[in-house]
């Protein structure tokens, strides 16, 4: 029986929402096709992972596990994929849309002889490969995609579909696999994160996004607090990434990060088409901006034009008084 197999991503020891948004969709497919729904896990210890997945319906869970595997390194990542895919032979590869998987998407594709498709935001299965909906020109448009073979690898965009919990008792399979440093020609010396993003704004269920509005200390004060309440995750716009005012890796939109939360809350953002690309897929946006025709209202589900300065303190101290009741 043909498998859909889902790459699973770990970061210390947690699954990422976003892949398992595609599990959720590929155990939907399977169910409708008759097909079998499968998890990978490549990790350095993929054990716990593989045992939360179980609750989330896949078929089958498989796992790679080796110590190269501690941290993110393309060359034995691509190898332990090749392992998998060549020993299961499944109709579809779907990934998260991801850094990672952008970077190894083309390089497994053209191993497999595979069609890729990436960044989709809704895929479904044909009866010779899959058929897609892709955002082209900062979401602008949406194009459909269609990709044709016996084994099709696709990444998905985050927020495109929900995670929904089933649960089961997979069995977990674990696929033999060897590497060596020795086998690397590159190495990975460091890892810096990046100050203040203590939440992965990836996969925050909350998002606080300051735009051109916040001009000052006492607006980034006004941000923290209100990120502090929520146990949100900061990102911002271009204009004050190239500031200097937030870092560069908090940016969203086109040419930033993709975030899809269950509440984006955009405070001093116009809502430029490039900014709205990474953060269209939001679940309810709040927009707060003191120009009433400033375009992020055309897509809010809740707006408030006024001053952040005057708007944000007795916000925040509601929000507290809320949370303490």
């Amino acid at each position: 029986m043909s498998t859909l197999l889902t790459y699973i991503s770990v970061s210390e020891g947690k699954i990422k929402r976003s892949s398992l948004e595609v599990l959720s969709r590929c155990n939907e497919l399977a169910a409708q096709h008759g097909l079998k729904s499968a998890a990978l896990v490549v990790d350095s210890d993929p054990s716990a992972a593989a045992e939360q997945l179980k609750k989330y319906g896949p078929d089958l869970i498989y796992t790679i596990e080796n110590p190269i595997f501690k941290n993110h390194l393309n060359t034995p990542l691509l190898k332990a994929l090749t392992t998998a895919v060549e020993k299961l032979s499944p109709k579809v590869v779907a990934f998260a849309s991801t850094e990672g998987s952008k970077d190894i998407l083309g390089a497994l594709a053209a191993n497999q002889k595979a069609a890729p498709l990436a960044d989709v935001s809704e895929f479904e299965l044909t009866d010779t490969g899959v058929k897609a909906k892709r955002p082209v020109m900062a979401s602008k448009i949406i194009s459909a995609v269609q990709a044709e073979g016996p084994t099709v690898i696709l990444t998905v965009r985050s927020g495109s579909y929900d995670v929904v919990e089933k649960a089961g008792d997979a069995a977990i399979e674990s696929i033999p696999f060897e590497f060596s440093d020795d086998q690397l020609k590159i190495t990975l010396k460091e890892i810096i994160g990046a100050a203040g993003d203590k939440i992965d704004l990836s996969e925050a269920e909350t998002v606080i996004a300051a735009g051109r509005g916040v001009k000052d200390d006492e607006g980034r004060k006004l941000i923290d607090e209100l990120a502090s309440v929520l146990n949100a995750a900061i990102g911002a716009s271009r204009a004050l990434t190239e500031a200097g005012v937030y870092d560069p890796s908090l940016q969203i939109g086109q040419t930033g990060k993709v975030v899809s939360p269950q509440l984006y809350i955009g405070i001093g953002i116009s809502g430029a088409i490039q900014h709205v690309a990474g953060m269209a897929n939001s679940k309810v946006i709040v927009a707060i901006n003191k120009d009433a025709d400033a375009p992020i209202f055309e897509i809010a589900d809740y707006g408030i034009v006024g001053d952040l300065y005057k708007v944000l303190p007795p916000f925040i101290e509601e929000l507290k008084k809320v949370k303490s009741n």
